[in-house]
């Protein structure tokens, strides 16, 4: 991007006379960046070596004998520095910054670091932990739609300061907005008090807390490229753009996946790519599959605007529901006909994930799976623990997220011992693990941590279900004991990606084949990876069934897909087998090359 390009985003988002007046503003802000370390920007960020986790800063709660106080974010480095292993790459520190609610996503304050977390001087330690391919890279939220009414800014807006009059989305107190597409069901207004005692409607996409900015103010969007960049300046490798979808505001239409929003997007990518900085933009859009992946780059209606890079990564939104589903019901069919949709480009990257710090988002699968038989697996899920969120449409209000522990509802307590639930769990994570794309693990998927039943009571909200904070010495000692639960899922997952990372065929942008499973196997995930640029193929298999599966290599459909894709000859020998028997929740994985080398990895 150069800087013409950058004054037609501004012409785009405002107008000719603004953008003449903003742009200025812009290129000195872009010019005052200076790094703390050069580096040089990868044209493959991503290699088979990499992978992701998820966490809150403060994940881990404090030894009840602990000699000396220790900050959140060192207890969690710490635990890493024991436990890691290489098994992941990037670490993804949900925000970590001063909140009044929401777990941190109510930012007060974005350029101080909460105490209860820490210090920035914590944050920097975690780039000295080992990684697989070297130093551990973090990633940072970035919540860009709305604030904290704690924040000094919100307060300066309700002072009637100048600088902050025109910060926040106000709307009428009897606006209509009903073609608003709402994530929640409150109302969308919040009524505050202006300091000389007038009334003022502010617009609260998520909660009463959480105002949302007005980026129709082009000082509102410079605020936050500096942010942007202090982010890259503090070692930030990855930016997740929190509820980017909702972003810009304009009367009339659903306000959700504005051009403008886009545009703002391109904005940000555009000035990394600019100063060339080692910094990848990674959007959150919980919505259906296509406006998810609109992401990678949407046409505004502008040509310059059109031709521009928008986000390198983007959430897989649909493969949490898809893979609960076929879980749940022991029907793989709707994951194995969405899989073999998933198309990346060079450059484009899905983050694969299953469990958040959030719940399973539904909205991704509609139109993906049959309703009737989705509803039916949602009330296995109620039976199983598992809570609903709803959100409001014109329609009235209808399921948005699935609040739980993704063991708790994929491998329950009945289903059976430590081991077989720990394979079930695996199973799901074998498909997240074997797609294209960066996989993305959640703390609490790592280590096994089941549903926090009394979490939502606690704190009043359905997500904290899969929000706990367990003392680091209780997870600790379950993880020692081979027979527990958590033990058997962190030696399962850690054991495929170790896997993985041997391989180059696991690479991101190495092509994905599904296969099919055969006559009566609906429980399996058949999925082809190759060739690598050593001529490797990796077939993995997963049965997402209770039953026994048997995977037939040599059968006539299956030889017309692997002849179409040139794997090497015999395909059967090279696979080491004909007939591939899976017990149930079995995931097995198996890469050969052209010189018949097998290297084989089972769940059992």
């Amino acid at each position: 991007m150069d800087k013409a390009a950058f004054k037609s985003i501004l012409s785009f988002l405002y107008s000719r006379e603004t953008a003449e007046k903003t742009l200025p503003e812009l290129l000195a802000i872009i010019g005052g960046y200076k790094p703390k370390t050069q580096s040089v920007k990868s044209d493959l960020p991503f290699t088979h070596k990499d992978a992701f986790l998820i966490t809150y800063g403060d994940m881990l709660s404090s030894d009840s004998g602990a000699a000396k106080p220790e900050t959140g974010l060192a207890r969690l480095r710490r635990f890493l520095e024991k436990r890691n292993n290489g098994s992941f790459s990037y670490l993804h520190i949900l925000p970590f910054h001063p909140y009044s609610s929401d777990d941190g996503f109510s930012v007060i304050d974005y350029r101080e670091i909460d105490s209860r977390f820490g210090s920035w001087d914590d944050i920097e330690r975690f780039k000295s932990l080992t990684a697989n391919n070297g130093k551990l890279k973090l990633a940072f939220d970035f919540v860009v739609n709305h604030g904290s009414v704690q924040s000094g800014w919100f307060k300066g807006f309700l002072k009637n300061d100048d600088l902050y009059n025109s910060w926040y989305v106000k709307r009428p107190k009897d606006y209509d907005y009903k073609v608003v597409v709402r994530p929640r069901t409150h109302p969308l207004l919040t009524e505050f008090t202006k300091a000389d005692g007038a009334p003022v409607w502010v617009w609260t996409t998520f909660s009463a807390d959480q105002v949302d900015y007005d980026f129709s103010n082009p000082q509102v969007l410079l605020e936050f490229i500096k942010i942007l960049l202090e982010y890259a300046q503090r070692g930030a490798g990855i930016v997740r753009l929190d509820a980017i979808a909702y972003l810009w505001k304009e009367d009339g239409t659903p306000c959700l996946h504005h051009p403008k929003t886009h545009a703002v997007v391109k904005l940000f990518r555009g000035i990394t790519d600019y100063l060339k900085l080692p910094l990848l933009i990674l959007t959150e859009t919980n919505v259906p599959h296509e406006e998810n992946i609109s992401y990678f780059g949407k046409k505004v209606g502008d040509p310059v605007v059109d031709a521009l890079s928008e986000a390198h990564m983007v959430y897989n939104f649909a493969l949490p529901p898809l893979a609960l589903y076929a879980a749940l019901s022991g029907d793989a069919a709707p994951l194995c006909t969405w899989a073999k949709t998933l198309a990346l480009g060079k450059g484009r990257y899905f983050l694969n994930f299953l469990a958040s710090h959030d719940g399973v988002g539904l909205t991704p699968a509609r139109g993906l799976l049959d309703e009737k038989a989705f509803s039916d697996v949602l009330d296995e899920a109620k039976r199983r623990g598992a809570l609903i969120s709803y959100k409001s449409t014109p329609e009235g209000d209808i399921p948005y997220e699935l609040n739980c522990s993704y063991a708790s509802v994929v491998a329950p307590p009945g289903m059976g011992p430590a081991g077989l639930r720990a394979r079930a769990f695996c199973a799901v994570h074998g498909v997240l693990l074997s797609l294209p794309g960066l996989p993305a693990v959640y703390f609490h998927s790592w280590v096994g941590s089941e549903a926090w039943g009394e979490g939502p009571g606690l704190l009043g909200y359905n997500r904290a279900i899969n929000r706990e904070k367990p003392a680091i010495e209780k997870v600790e000692k379950e993880l020692d004991d081979p027979a527990s639960f958590r033990s058997n899922v962190y030696r399962r997952l850690n054991a495929f990606l170790s896997f993985r990372q041997k391989h180059t065929v696991f690479n991101p942008d190495i092509p994905h084949y599904v296969l099919d499973p055969g006559k009566g196997n609906k429980s399996l995930f058949v999925l082809l990876r190759g060739p690598s640029v050593e001529g490797h193929w990796a077939l993995c298999l997963e049965n997402l069934g209770s039953g026994k599966a048997v995977w037939k290599a040599g059968d006539a459909k299956q030889n017309a897909v692997l002849t179409r894709t040139a794997v090497p000859a015999p395909y059967s020998a090279a696979a080491g087998q004909k007939e591939i028997i899976l017990e149930p929740w079995e995931t097995r994985w198996t890469v050969w090359g052209k010189n018949g080398k097998v290297d084989f990895i089972s769940s059992l």
